[in-house]
């Protein structure tokens, strides 16, 4: 986690500083905005059955790159198509306990001192959005409204639980390793903000909690930052 924070922090640093130095006199009558995407999220887990909650904060991390296909003469409408990668982590008292041949869930205790429990998702992204932006050939600064689905491969999957002296690490196999959602990145110049709603549950209908399908959901609200 630690990584994946400090590469962050050190890409974004990369944006502002390029973004800093863009000049204002472009000698070309064709632009295309938006090519590079990094972001960080705040994660949050929607249709949770009875007796399951948060514990800790759950985040992501994400980038890539999207293509920018104008629809307009003034290149003020667009599409955008890319590619991505994701890693994602989701904290709760849900329990995954892998079995001989099998794999059970179970709410944990409140009396239990637990220091981890999480699903984290490594994920192949396919973003596809529908771009209104105010810009110019020449202004880098602008409003910028982007609508949009995502589609996502999800190449690995983990199931975490540390407490105590226990510890348990498993790739679990409920996981959809399709997953999709709508999406919408809003804001002005370098401050931009970016949601995800899920729209397919995280789990297979195999993955049962008192005999029911777990229908959880992702939800995901952070910030992204955008690079020509």
């Amino acid at each position: 986690m630690r990584v994946f924070f400090f590469f962050f922090l050190l890409c974004a640093s990369s944006i502002l500083f390029a973004q800093t130095e863009q000049t204002q006199n472009v000698n070309y009558d064709k632009y295309f905005e938006d090519q590079f995407y990094l972001g960080i999220s705040y994660n949050e887990l929607m249709n949770k059955p009875s007796g399951v909650n948060r514990r800790n904060i759950s985040v992501g991390f994400y980038g890539g790159f999207i293509k920018d296909i104008p629809l307009s003469y003034n290149r003020k409408f667009a599409i955008g198509l890319g590619l991505g990668y994701s890693f994602n982590v989701y904290n709760s008292n849900l329990q995954s306990i892998k079995n001989a041949n099998s794999i059970s869930y179970q709410v944990i205790p409140d009396d239990v001192s637990l220091k981890k429990n999480n699903v984290n998702l490594h994920t192949l992204e396919v973003p596809l959005e529908l771009r209104w932006r105010n810009s110019t050939q020449s202004e880098y600064k602008f409003l910028r409204v982007y609508p949009g689905v995502k589609f996502g491969y999800v190449f690995r999957g983990n199931s975490k639980y540390v407490s105590g002296d226990e510890k348990m690490v498993f790739q679990n196999t409920h996981i959809n390793k399709l997953q999709y959602g709508l999406t919408l990145s809003f804001g002005y110049n370098m401050l931009n903000m970016h949601v995800y709603y899920g729209l397919n549950r995280l789990f297979k209908d195999e993955a049962l909690l008192n005999n029911q399908s777990i229908d959880i959901k992702p939800i995901r609200v952070g910030f992204i930052f955008y690079i020509l």
